[in-house]
């Protein structure tokens, strides 16, 4: 057979039925949701195929609570999920963004809101916005705070790289590039004014994160920017 036939395209590139975990790695971009009239919250707009009888529905603003109604506006709306629920499978993909799959057991994660592609409907969610990042960068700096047993789907620009935080030894990210921490740690911002004289690019490397404790924190090798969800 040509090695660039049709037929042999369809071989190297069809799915693979061997696969078939809840949440499941069809390829590094693609995650593969099996779904056994079970429901899973997914990114609006992430979802690439599906088949089976699957149901989406967008999570209504007011489905949290008034409080996650404010912190939506105010972010955004960038952590507009989809309620996907039903039976068959549902692929799901982020602007060719890494995919990595977390099993969280009773844990806690932050993650940045513009990084999170799925989670079990089991995990609790809230939104948390940075104040003193906002309006500072284009549409705010929000984060969600995933807590609870199931799983989660994070995506990353690139081979994310993770910081360990020790007590005295604080670690300081570029908020653009920071994808997510352990659920203990609250960064703060640092001011450093000189960074952007030196580099001479725009807000990003004049404002830090700094994480300070006992934890880590996940990097990737982009520096992302955020503007409003449409």
């Amino acid at each position: 057979m040509n090695k660039y036939s049709i037929k042999a395209f369809i071989e190297e590139t069809a799915q693979d039925d061997s696969k078939n975990d809840f949440f499941q790695l069809e390829k590094p971009y693609m995650l593969e949701l099996n779904l056994n009239n079970q429901t899973v919250m997914l990114k609006k707009g992430a979802m690439v195929a599906y088949d089976g009888n699957v149901k989406f529905v967008r999570e209504g603003m007011l489905s949290k609570g008034i409080g996650n109604l404010l912190k939506k506006s105010i972010s955004g709306e960038g952590t507009t999920m989809m309620k996907t629920s039903g039976t068959g499978k549902v692929y799901a993909a982020d602007f060719a963004k890494k995919i990595r799959i977390l099993y969280l057991e009773n844990e806690t994660i932050n993650v940045n809101g513009n990084d999170i592609l799925a989670h079990e409907e089991t995990i609790k969610s809230d939104i948390k916005m940075m104040k003193s990042v906002a309006g500072i960068m284009g549409g705010g700096l929000f984060q969600v705070l995933l807590s609870g047993t199931g799983h989660i789907a994070i995506t990353t620009h690139g081979d994310p790289l993770t910081l360990v935080v020790k007590p005295g030894q604080p670690v300081f990210t570029d908020p653009n590039a920071t994808v997510a921490w352990s659920g203990n740690l609250t960064p703060t911002i640092k001011t450093d004014i000189s960074l952007k004289t030196l580099v001479g690019r725009g807000s990003g490397e004049s404002f830090q994160m700094m994480f300070e404790g006992d934890g880590w924190v996940i990097v990737q090798p982009y520096e992302e920017t955020y503007g409003t969800a449409q």
